[in-house]
């Protein structure tokens, strides 16, 4: 009888590939799966950003403190304190129509109002009685004290009244929200008719609000009045130049009201009215 000859079976030394090849094929899907959710995150992340920048600005709760590369007297910005005319700058906000190519706060246009105020104050600009500057509300045009008012008064100048009556013109008509706000320096103050600074700038903000309303027809619901003392400054109180910059009357053009905010204001019932 023959003998058959038994093959002995080949022994297969590469079948680990195969889990190797699947174990790192689920770890790049991981790994996709990984980055693909950072990259939401990251875009959510901006939109929730974005809504609490605009609803804080609607609130005006970044105002009133001078952005730093202004070049306001005695911010970081500005080297040379004796500078007391910021530059204007033309400010974006998300939600304003891009057909308008410089505009800042709702719908403001700087460059429109820049032009027309440097036009009508030229003077004043050149003396440092009347500065701008632009914030992500809008422009603010700051009245200095000197060329307005007298120390420690609120009653304003006869040049400083015909200087209004030229920003009443250019301003007025044109439907912009403004807030008047009165400002000081640190100095304290106690005469017979202000007890402190916070009365000084509110009675200012208010003198400059009367004319505008009753002189030159504002429209009362778009005008406010506020006064801020020496807590809201855009100079430094340690130096005299400082001090000249703090004291002021700043007109904040906030912008445009939506129909749907006139239609607000209209249908709001005063307290303990029927």
């Amino acid at each position: 009888m023959s003998r058959r000859h038994k093959k002995k079976a080949h022994a297969n030394h590469e079948r680990w590939l195969v889990s190797y090849a699947d174990f790192i094929t689920l770890l790049f899907a991981f790994f996709v799966v990984l980055y693909a959710s950072s990259q939401a995150d990251k875009k959510k992340a901006a939109v929730v950003s974005a809504s609490i920048k605009g609803a804080f600005q609607q609130m005006g709760v970044f105002t009133g403190s001078a952005p730093s590369d202004l070049g306001i007297p005695g911010s970081p910005g500005n080297p040379h304190p004796e500078l007391t005319d910021a530059p204007l700058r033309v400010v974006k906000v998300a939600g304003v129509d891009d057909k308008a190519h410089a505009t800042g706060g709702f719908g403001v246009d700087v460059d429109e109002l820049r032009h027309e105020l440097e036009n009508a104050l030229g003077d004043e600009i050149r003396k440092h009685e009347v500065q701008m500057r632009v914030t992500p509300e809008g422009l603010v045009v700051s009245l200095r004290e000197v060329g307005f008012f007298n120390s420690g008064e609120a009653e304003l100048l006869e040049d400083g009244q015909a200087t209004l009556a030229r920003i009443a013109t250019i301003l007025g008509g044109r439907g912009f929200e403004i807030r008047v706000e009165g400002h000081t320096d640190n100095i304290p103050i106690h005469t017979a008719r202000f007890k402190s600074n916070w009365e000084l700038s509110t009675a200012r903000a208010t003198q400059v609000v009367a004319l505008l309303i009753e002189k030159y027809s504002f429209a009362s619901l778009l005008i406010s009045a506020a006064g801020y003392a020496e807590y809201r400054p855009i100079g430094s109180n340690e130096t005299p130049q400082g001090r000249a910059a703090n004291r002021r009357v700043d007109l904040v053009v906030v912008g445009r009201p939506t129909e749907k905010e006139k239609l607000a204001r209209s249908q709001e019932t005063p307290a303990g009215a029927e």
